[in-house]
């Protein structure tokens, strides 16, 4: 006969949820321990009161008894295992392992049995189901009804809520036995009564998860938490862990209590519950308790009085009450000295305190990751900037945690403590052979590409080059501000493929070439410009006129809901916002037809005005079109007024370049005006004729004597 029994994959029921983990029968007693939370329980041999086997929906279930009334159901099992199972109980406990099923016979009456902690319902001598009372929350009595409600488990995805038991009239003694019914119920159920006075009060504590200031009353069996506006009643039973942490400031302790369940406020779930001392607070305390009382509870760990740091009292007496260990920060020490590491987690900065067993980040949101349950940790480089990097998390259900703009100095130090904890580094082959250092996280970005630096670059060098040629320009010329006009009028001559012709003098031509060799390099840098901001074919503007779409009936509701969501879950986040909203909605059913009614003439108005629009923008686009052939028709001859020059030869080359447009210039405006081929010929012949004669005709007088005016 084996010594030891293991089963993996068998599943814990607790609360509804079945949680997986790993079974260990031995000599001395039976260990389960969860995988997904690590608690363990240990059910020792001398304990044990029954074993019964049965068929359950998993395939066949172990369910174990205790001499104190505690229960424990574990299923998983294959059925060809009930033989060795029933030998080692027989032998090494010395219980028969009962085959027991229940009853499937579908009726809802029968027979209450009330058990140790537990409440079956029968119907003959078969069980139907049972009730574990510690998860009763309240029971309540009404005529011939008892109402019990339950602690909920966030981990189950159907949870029982409440169960209503109707009880005949009888007339047994004058007993009522409704009351009797609910007495049975509340003896053993997990119902937090404060019977008696606190043991002792902490007053106005600074909390921050749940925020704000709590007064801490200490019971026997529960902790009470009273704010200004929420109550918090938290069972020992329920702490699953104790931190002590000393603050990266060394002013500052936080003390964080982890629980399991969490405790509800709303649809909120604090996991863990986070003071904040200061160093230099301190506190004198008295139990309430007489000195025998205290030294035989406690037995030494409290005193009747006491004084000290309020961290360490509260500390303290925590930790008597709840009898578990308080865990410290271990051996790690980080560039600065302190025995934490400043990050951000999830947009929020915080506090990442390397464990001897795990990691813990406080405070928003808190997370405490165990050692056993990482998969492999990461080093990656910072998104924003190289002074720092990320350190990744993942564990082995692929829960990934991400903490950012560490410090690159933490580096080596965070790289030492977690290899030589002999967790698997996932990009260790970057490091081997390598003294932990930030040396592969020096390079910087500056060595890429940057297309934008590069063209940026370019532009300042034409720039540079243009301001060099102005500079150089001799004579009485000055700078000239930016006039459109002119500007249209000077690329237009410097295109003009006859305007060398007109000139008489060379010095006109030593101006213009040079006034042609700018004006060549500004049209080039307008053309870039525009080239770069050519729009795409086929896209319209969205016109601010036209009328909004309408709302959805979820957005109007939304809309409507969202002060109030925000009201019930302070603090949330605007993605869970959005998820809770998502949650709300969905479970709503007659609500949402007022609100489809509210879409509904919403779209009727969109709908009338989208036509009422649409009418008015045809009427107006028939009317642009019109205006634009009016305006073409007449473009075929523009004249405008001659701006005194300096010399003959300068006014008539203005006037040429002033009463008719280039070839090239011509085709490009007036290629949308469907004229044919034969009519643009015959337009540029009577141009060149036109230019001819005002070539050969002298300057007038008024010309000349306004060009020495401007002299």
């Amino acid at each position: 006969m084996a010594e030891t029994l293991e089963f993996n994959d068998i599943y814990q029921e607790v609360k509804g949820s079945m949680n997986d983990g790993r079974l260990r029968l031995s000599r001395q007693g039976i260990i389960f321990k969860n995988s997904k939370t690590g608690k363990v329980d240990n059910i020792q041999a001398g304990e044990l009161t029954e074993g019964i086997w049965r068929r359950v929906a998993l395939g066949h279930g172990l369910k174990l008894l205790t001499k104190n009334g505690h229960f424990y159901k574990y299923d998983g099992f294959r059925e060809s295992e009930f033989e060795k199972l029933s030998d080692f109980f027989k032998s090494h406990y010395r219980l028969e392992l009962v085959e027991k099923d229940l009853c499937v016979k579908g009726w809802n009456w029968g027979t209450v049995k009330f058990g140790g902690q537990l409440l079956s319902f029968d119907i003959g001598e078969q069980p139907v189901f049972e009730i574990p009372l510690s998860n009763v929350s309240q029971c309540t009595t009404g005529k011939n009804e008892v109402t019990l409600e339950f602690h909920q488990n966030d981990d189950a995805e159907v949870s029982l809520m409440e169960v209503r038991f109707y009880v005949p009239p009888t007339q047994e003694d004058g007993v009522d036995p409704v009351e009797a019914f609910a007495q049975n119920v509340l003896s053993k159920a997990d119902v937090i009564q404060a019977t008696g006075d606190a043991i002792c009060i902490f007053r106005e504590l600074q909390c921050l998860t749940p925020r704000g200031r709590y007064d801490i009353r200490i019971y026997p069996t529960f902790l009470h938490l009273h704010g200004k506006t929420f109550d918090y009643k938290i069972p020992y039973t329920t702490v699953l862990r104790l931190f002590l942490l000393p603050h990266k400031d060394q002013r500052q302790m936080f003390f964080v209590i982890s629980l399991d369940p969490p405790i509800k406020q709303g649809q909120t779930r604090y996991h863990f519950l986070i003071l904040l001392f200061s160093k230099d607070e301190d506190i004198s305390l008295t139990l309430n308790m007489n000195e025998d009382e205290v030294e035989k509870r406690f037995e030494g760990r409290l005193t009747k009085n006491m004084s000290g740091s309020l961290y360490e009292m509260v500390s303290r007496v925590m930790k008597a009450l709840v009898n578990r260990k308080i865990t410290v920060p271990g051996n790690f020490q980080g560039h600065s000295g302190a025995q934490c590491i400043t990050c951000s987690y999830k947009a929020s900065s915080g506090l990442l305190y390397p464990l001897e067993r795990g990691f813990i980040y406080v405070h928003k949101p808190p997370v405490h990751i165990r050692f056993d349950e990482i998969s492999f940790v990461n080093f990656a480089r910072g998104t924003t900037t190289t002074r720092s990097f990320d350190f990744e998390i993942e564990t082995k259900q692929g829960t990934q945690y991400t903490f950012s703009s560490i410090e690159r100095e933490e580096y080596g130090k965070l790289f030492d403590f977690v290899n030589a904890k002999k967790l698997n580094i996932k990009n260790r082959g970057l490091k081997e052979g390598i003294n932990p250092s930030y040396d592969e996280y020096a390079d910087s970005d500056e060595d890429q590409h940057d297309a934008y630096l590069e063209r940026m670059k370019e532009e300042g060098k034409i720039r540079e080059e243009n301001a060099n040629d102005s500079s150089d320009d001799s004579g009485d010329e000055t700078d000239e501000s930016f006039n459109p006009g002119d500007e249209e009028d000077d690329v237009a001559e410097e295109f003009d493929s006859n305007a060398s012709a007109s000139s008489s003098s060379n010095e006109g031509d030593s101006d213009r070439d040079e006034k042609k060799k700018k004006l060549a390099k500004k049209a080039k840098i307008v053309k870039e410009r525009k080239s770069r901001k050519k729009p795409v074919e086929g896209k319209k503007g969205k016109d601010p006129n036209a009328p909004k779409r309408p709302m959805s009936a979820y957005m109007l509701w939304l809309n409507a809901s969202r002060e109030k969501i925000k009201s019930d879950h302070p603090g949330i986040s605007i993605t869970d916002l959005s998820r809770k909203a998502g949650e709300i909605w969905k479970g709503m059913s007659k609500e949402k037809e007022e609100w489809d009614r509210k879409a509904e003439e919403a779209k009727r108005e969109y709908e009338k005005a989208m036509k009422e629009y649409s009418e008015g923008g045809r009427a107006e686009s028939s009317y642009r079109k019109d205006k634009s052939k009016k305006k073409k028709k007449g473009k075929v001859k523009v004249e405008k007024k001659s701006t005194p020059s300096k010399g003959s030869s300068k006014s008539s080359s203005k006037q040429l370049s002033e009463s008719f447009k280039s070839r090239e210039f011509v085709s490009s405006d007036e290629s949308s005006s469907g004229e044919n081929k034969s009519k643009k010929k015959r337009r540029r012949s009577e141009d060149s004729e036109e230019e001819e004669e005002l070539a050969s005709t002298p300057p007038s007088s008024e010309e000349s004597g306004s060009g020495s005016d401007e002299e």
